[in-house]
């Protein structure tokens, strides 16, 4: 009893691999075994809630140095409209960058309320069989605009009676961020293609362009969150689309997968399991 009186006193205080000697029979032992799992237990539960406690503070410190630039830009752009009163054409440009900058904070922050609704799962995924032609298409409309003024092509490829057993909602989201980085990451002239097909177990969606490609070290990162490559040019990304997607996918029990060579450009893979086959 003495020994297990000063085991716990040294878990007490702060010595979380402190445990009681407990391999002897009867009922006192069999009390001390279950003190050592409630220790263990606890210590669980402590390193969980430090590491979500490191996780919000490095979140909430990228959130900080995201919004920086685009809250620096808007005060810019507002000391600007109040000096330039007469010239009409100057407030308007200034006025046209500030409303830029307002979108993509509003960006910032939506795509943190999704993933982060993601992974606590406050999001019901409600499912059910979607065209994947249809939905393809509703994506390459949203886009069209934009295609169209950078002078770039997106190519669309598969069956018109595949069905996809998911929430077409989130779905099109997570299709959607991936094809806008590859509008961000290829210059006018190019091309994005979007290909889906059913095989055997998995339905899958293709999307690959022939971009600027993702350098050999950043592979590996870019489904990090806030992640910014220091070989990228782009400074407009706040480096959640890419984490957002592979979530999304992942609430649907699918993987994504990516491959990129520099210079020629890169594909992403979307499987699914193919429900009507098992």
């Amino acid at each position: 009893m003495e020994d297990a009186i000063s085991q716990i006193n040294l878990f007490l205080s702060g010595n979380t691999d402190a445990r009681i000697d407990c391999d002897h029979e009867g009922s006192l032992y069999k009390l001390f075994h279950a003190v050592n799992t409630l220790s263990t237990a606890l210590n669980a539960h402590a390193i969980k809630e430090q590491k979500v406690k490191e996780f919000l503070k490095s979140t909430i410190s990228d959130i900080s140095h995201q919004l920086k630039t685009p809250l620096a830009a808007l005060n810019i752009y507002n000391g600007l409209l109040q000096d330039e009163t007469e010239d009409i054409a100057a407030m308007r440009e200034f006025a046209i960058k500030s409303e830029k900058e307002i979108d993509r904070i509003e960006i910032l922050v939506q795509n943190l309320l999704k993933i982060t609704k993601l992974d606590a799962g406050y999001i019901i995924i409600e499912k059910s069989p979607e065209n994947v032609t249809a939905m393809i298409n509703d994506i390459y409309q949203h886009f069209e605009f934009r295609v169209n003024s950078e002078q770039k092509t997106i190519l669309l490829k598969g069956s018109d009676n595949i069905e996809l057993f998911c929430d077409r909602d989130w779905i099109t989201e997570a299709i959607s961020n991936i094809v806008k980085n590859a509008l961000d990451h290829t210059d006018s002239g190019c091309q994005i293609s979007i290909e889906w097909k059913r095989l055997p177990v998995v339905i899958q969606i293709t999307i690959r362009d022939n971009g600027t490609g993702i350098h050999p070290e950043d592979i590996n990162h870019i489904f990090k969150r806030f992640y910014r490559s220091s070989f990228s040019k782009d400074t407009q990304g706040i480096g959640l689309g890419l984490p957002l997607a592979k979530a999304i996918v992942e609430a649907h029990n699918g993987n994504i997968t990516v491959e990129s060579a520099l210079g020629k450009g890169s594909i992403f893979v979307l499987s699914f399991l193919n429900l009507t086959k098992l």
